[in-house]
Order: C-alpha cells, then sequence, then structure tokens
C-alpha cells in the first residue's frame, strides 16, 4: 500500500479519496468560421462540465473557430474574432470551477500556430502550440500552420498577459497531489515519439487532447486502441476530444469522438455522429497512476524533468457536495472476472492454458507421468483435476497417471462424496479413497486432544492428515502432489500450514475464488462434454467448505467458509485494490460502498475489510514458502515474484485507519 508512511506519533487521517479527478471531454456543436456561436457552445457545455463536478474540460482541436476553416485562417478577421471570443471565454472562467483547454489559431511575428490554452480562474495559464502538422492525404496543415517546434519564444502576449508558450509546457495543479496535466494536439498522438511520452516521463499523469480526427471506415477502432496504448506506455490518464459533424463536410465527415483511457483501461467514449453537444466524464484516480509507475521499473529508470516547464495552477476538485468522487469510472464488483460473457469465455481459456502448460512443463522437466490430488468434491479441487486431465491428454499421458485420491472425514458430505467419485469416473483417472477418522482418532489419543474440542486442533489435523497420505502416495507411485488451493485462500491464509498450504505444485496459486467457479462452468461448457459437464455444473453450485467439522443429524456440513471470514465477493474486491492498486483502507472501503451498495451496508464492509488486513498480515509466513505455481493475473502473492513482503511486519497503520472509519 502506499500512502501510509507517517511515523507513529502522528495521527492517521483516512486517505486516498482524494485520489480521484473528475475529467470532461465535450464535443460542441459548432458552425464553421462562426466564432461567437462556437464561444457560446463552449460556454454552455463548461457551465454543465462545472455542474457536474468536472475539474478540467478539453474542447477540440480549433474549436472557437472549427478545424476545417481552410484559407480562411489567413483572414485577420477570422483570426481576431476568435481571439476576442478567446477573452470572453477567459472571463468566464472567473465563475467556473472548470479549467478548459480550447483550441484556437494564433499569430505570433508573421507565423500562425495551431494552438491550445489552458483557462480557468479568469486567466489563461499558457498557450501549447501544435508540433507535427500533417500534411498529406486528406490534411493541409502546414499550408496554414508553422509547427510548435519552430518556436523560437517562449511567452507571448494574449488577453493582456504575458502567457507562457511552447510544446514543453506542463500544468501542475498546486493542491491536488500528484495532478500534472500535459497538453497534445491531434497529430502529436499519431507521431512516432508522441509529445505525452516526454510529459509522462517530466511527470504528467493527465494527457489531454484536442483533435480534430475525421472518419473513415475503421478508424474508430484504431483511435481507440491508439488512445488506450497511449495510456498505458505512458502510465497515465488520456482524455482525447475529437471535432463532431458540425465541422465541413465537404470532402471529409467528423463524428465528435470523445475517448478517456487510463492506465490500458478504456473508462468511457461518446456516441459518435451527434449534432449536438456531447459530454463524457470519468474520474481519473491519480493514486492508481502513482502506484502503477512507483511499481514499473522501466518508467522509473528513466528521466525527463528537463524537458518540460512546469506551470503552477489553482486548480481544485470541483466535486459538488452531492458528488460521489470516483463515481465516473468502472468499479466492477468482480475486478477478476470480466463482465462480458464473450471476454470472460477468453479469459477463462487463457487462464486455463497457462494453468495446463505449466504443469505440462513442470512434469516434462522431471520426467514423470504421475500426480497425486487430493480430491473432495469443492471447486478447488475439482479445477486442479480438470487442469491435470488437460494437461495429461496435450502430453499424450494416459490419464490413469492420475491418482486422485478421496479422504472423507468427520465433515464429509454425501454430495462432496459422491461428486469427487463420479467425476473421477467420468475423467479415467485413478480413484483411491482413504478414510482418514481411524488415524485422525489414533492422533487424538497420542497428544491427548478431547475429540469433542473442535478448535483448531480438530480441524487442522485432519488437513494435515490428508498432506501427510497425498505425499506418501506421490513418493510410492513417483509422482508429485498437485495442490488445489486458490489465490484469494492465500491472501487470506485460509489454509492449514504444512497441511493443505504444501504441495509439490501449485496450478490454483494465481486463481481468484470468485474466478474457479467460473473456470469450471467454462470447461463444463468447452472442454468437457455430456455427463462430465452435467457433474461440473452441479459442483460449480456447491457452497464453499472446508468440511471440517462434524456432519449435522441430517447429513449436511453447516461448516460454510463465507459465513467465517466473509463473502469471497468482498476478500477479492479489497485484494485487488490494496494489492494491484495500492489502495489504503479508507480508499478501498469507499469504492466498495459504491460497488456493493445494493448487497451490504458500510459496517458490513468495513467488518470484512478488517478482517481482510489483520489476515492479509498475519498470514504471510504461509506466503513466504508457497510452492512453485503460475502466474495468471496482474495480481500474484508469489514470493519469488510480485509480492515480497516480511511475515513480521506491522499492520498497525492500517488497523488504525480502519478504528478511524469506524469512529465517522
Amino acid at each position: 500500500m502506499n500512502d501510509n508512511t507517517e511515523g507513529s506519533s502522528i495521527s492517521v487521517a483516512p486517505t486516498g479519496v482524494e485520489d480521484f479527478l473528475r475529467v470532461a471531454c465535450v464535443s460542441p456543436a459548432i458552425r464553421v468560421a462562426d466564432v461567437a456561436f462556437n464561444a457560446e457552445a463552449i460556454a454552455q457545455a463548461l457551465d454543465q462540465c462545472s455542474q457536474s463536478g468536472a475539474a478540467v474540460a478539453v474542447f477540440p482541436e480549433l474549436s472557437i473557430t472549427g478545424y476545417t476553416c481552410a484559407d480562411l485562417f489567413g483572414n485577420s478577421r477570422l483570426r481576431t474574432g476568435a481571439l476576442k471570443a478567446l477573452d470572453q471565454l477567459i472571463c468566464l472562467s472567473e465563475r467556473i470551477e472548470t479549467y478548459a483547454v480550447v483550441g484556437f489559431p494564433f499569430e505570433v511575428c508573421g507565423r500562425l500556430f495551431n494552438c491550445v490554452g489552458l483557462i480557468g480562474k479568469g486567466r489563461i495559464h499558457g498557450v501549447i502550440p501544435k508540433t507535427f502538422l500533417p500534411n498529406c492525404g486528406e490534411y493541409y496543415e502546414r499550408r496554414w500552420f508553422t509547427s510548435g517546434a519552430q518556436a523560437d519564444f517562449t511567452e507571448v502576449k494574449i488577453a493582456g498577459r504575458q502567457t507562457p508558450f511552447g510544446p514543453n509546457l506542463l500544468f501542475r495543479a498546486s493542491d491536488i497531489e500528484g495532478c500534472i496535466l500535459g497538453l497534445e494536439i491531434c497529430e502529436d498522438l499519431w507521431a512516432v515519439e508522441p509529445p505525452s511520452g516526454r510529459y509522462a516521463l517530466a511527470g504528467a499523469t493527465v494527457i489531454l487532447n484536442s483533435s480534430a480526427s475525421n472518419e473513415l471506415v475503421g478508424k474508430a477502432a484504431y483511435r481507440r486502441d491508439l488512445i488506450r496504448q497511449q495510456s498505458a506506455r505512458c502510465l497515465a490518464a488520456y482524455a482525447y476530444a475529437a471535432a463532431g459533424p458540425g465541422e465541413s463536410s465537404t470532402d471529409l465527415v467528423f463524428s465528435g469522438h470523445c475517448v478517456i483511457a487510463e492506465s490500458g483501461t478504456l473508462l468511457t467514449e461518446s456516441e459518435r455522429f451527434r449534432f449536438s453537444t456531447q459530454h463524457i466524464f470519468a474520474d481519473i484516480d491519480l493514486g492508481k497512476l502513482a502506484n502503477d509507475r512507483l511499481h514499473n521499473s522501466s518508467f522509473s529508470s528513466l528521466g525527463g524533468m528537463s524537458t518540460c516547464r512546469l506551470v503552477e495552477i489553482p486548480i481544485q476538485h470541483a466535486y459538488g457536495k452531492s458528488e460521489v468522487r470516483g463515481a465516473f469510472r468502472p468499479n466492477p464488483r468482480s475486478p477478476f472476472v470480466p463482465s462480458d460473457p464473450t471476454v470472460r469465455s477468453n479469459t477463462c481459456r487463457e487462464v486455463f492454458a497457462i494453468q495446463t502448460t505449466g504443469l505440462s512443463k513442470r512434469l516434462s522437466h522431471i520426467g514423470i507421468g504421475c500426480v497425486v490430488i487430493g480430491v473432495s468434491g469443492g471447486l478447488d479441487s475439482t479445477l486442479a483435476l480438470l487442469v491435470a486431465a488437460k494437461c495429461f491428454d496435450q502430453s499424450g499421458i494416459d490419464r490413469r497417471g492420475i491418482c486422485a485420491v478421496r479422504m472423507p472425514g468427520f465433515g464429509t458430505t454425501d454430495r462432496t462424496h459422491s461428486n469427487a467419485e463420479k467425476l473421477a469416473h467420468l475423467l479415467g483417472v485413478s480413484l483411491r479413497t482413504i478414510a482418514i477418522e481411524p488415524a485422525i482418532r489414533q492422533h487424538f489419543s497420542d497428544i491427548e486432544h478431547d475429540i469433542k474440542d473442535h478448535g483448531v486442533t480438530y480441524e487442522n489435523s485432519q488437513a494435515r492428515e490428508r498432506t501427510q497420505i497425498l505425499m506418501d502416495i506421490a513418493n510410492k507411485t513417483g509422482g508429485i502432489v498437485l495442490g488445489t488451493g486458490d489465490l484469494s485462500e492465500a491472501a487470506l491464509g485460509w489454509c492449514t500450514y504444512n497441511g493443505d498450504h504444501m504441495s509439490m505444485y501449485h496450478v490454483n496459486a494465481g486463481i481468484p475464488k470468485t474466478l474457479v467457479r467460473y473456470l469450471i462452468e467454462w470447461c463444463a461448457d468447452e472442454e468437457f462434454k455430456g455427463d462430465t459437464a452435467l457433474l461440473l455444473k452441479d459442483i460449480s453450485d456447491t457452497p464453499i467448505t472446508p468440511e471440517l467439522l462434524p456432519r449435522t443429524p441430517t447429513g449436511t456440513n453447516e461448516q460454510h467458509t463465507e459465513s467465517i471470514i466473509g463473502p469471497y465477493v468482498l476478500h477479492d474486491y479489497f485484494l485487488f485494490h490494496a494489492v494491484r492498486n495500492g489502495a489504503s483502507p479508507s480508499k478501498i472501503l469507499h469504492l466498495a460502498v459504491q460497488a456493493f451498495a445494493d448487497s451490504y451496508d458500510r459496517v458490513t464492509i468495513l467488518r470484512w475489510l478488517d478482517i481482510f488486513v489483520r489476515r492479509f498480515f498475519s498470514q504471510q509466513y504461509k506466503r513466504s514458502v508457497m510452492p512453485d505455481g503460475p502466474k495468471v493475473g496482474s495480481v500474484c502473492l508469489s514470493p519469488r515474484g510480485d509480492w515480497r513482503m516480511p511475515s513480521d511486519a506491522s499492520s498497525e497503520l492500517w488497523i488504525r485507519e480502519l478504528e478511524t472509519l469506524r469512529d465517522q
């Protein structure tokens, strides 16, 4: 986690909620060369952006005049009219919270530049000329404009003030941590080395692009991917506003395509081909961007501060009292599970391929054709067994080399016992059944443990007995024990040390619990047919339980994992934001309250978040010695890879923050 660095003598206040910066992209209704109409459209749009809580709004390239004025740019009447309209917008900005990036032509020393300016608080804070001027195909910009790279001055007088000028300006918010704006103009993004790369290295976290990209068949998809990928390369947010259908249609059509992406993720985009003014909004997570950069060695190894000039601006969060920070961005309840069925299916296919390939490589390296798996009829062991079956098929190994071992104990139910047996037979693997009750009773007698005491010794003894059986069978058959526990269990330490915690290869190590069920359902739909598929559907509906406590008189097991440690959908949400995004408890709580508003109240979420934090810290010692296993996603807890944490790290800062949250 990235924001709790205070010493023990300093009280800790909730942090992280202020990370969000609301950005707007606007494609206004325009009339070509009608600067008064265009300025009024921009003013109305700005007012709406301010009411919606946007801190900054970006408008299209040459938005005051229209991009398609062509040789009219050479007419002084258009240029002076544009500057007059710009003055009006600057005056308007005194009473509007939202900053605006607007485009206009600007003449300096007999040269005309295609510029954008950042206006707000009653002044223009800087002017950026376009660097890359397209001059091929349908574009002819060099006929009218000079590249900003040829500007040999760093200030201009505009709106009665000396104002910074140049393609290397960045704007740092003096009162928002981590908010630095970089401005590009259309073709700058499409260049081999966009200025935004340099801006990002100099600290820019939000890139704003004023554009006038026309539409062609297939161009929108290309443009969308270009924006998304540039945001990924820069580890930044990228907000792109394009000119709309009001531009001249003499030879081209413009669609008003607006896109906002963040660190490779598309946050939102507008409808295209609408003549009315179009707005889109997104809340940029500045804290997440800072965390991404902090953990990216390629980014941190490059310098760039000396190439840009920083202009301080008093930009502030513009949220109204009723606005929710972070509301304008995707906030899925299951961040590990894609909501789109097609994307989810492709994700499951890739994850399953990574698992089977990892196991195939391990068996090939060892030179064996035997694995031993403890099967319970539950979700995790079923997935591990399916991975093994697919791996053996791909490697040309007889599935009978898979030794599935049922080890019924005090809490084993008929449903899970039967499902494990049926699945083994349907898959054609070897099956052994070894009841552990006699051995456990003897063990309890040996260690003088009362069998009626159903505490941790009662449960862990069963888990360790099962692991001993599996390890010894593996030794006897010359195979390896395949681990079945998942990523969520590793995060919470919901496994018995040197029991189900241990194996010789751990195929589910990178799979969060919320994804396991979908993987089994995908296997039923795509990889296995007939009775096997039907059985997998039933297994996917099985309640999550370790079945370590005695059965009820009716033969059921009331030991439900999620009633003890909390819902996995919450814990996977906490895990993603804490490890992947470096979020503090207060920020996680803030986001979770939004995401789960119709399922859990704030008190309930905070209760389970407290459990997550305490267990995540206290159970690190188990992760420090976890077996090998393949990483499949952006969150991994392997001590040899993504997560290296001391087992004796103090959780005090995080616990104190949680206590503060309870008092609110």
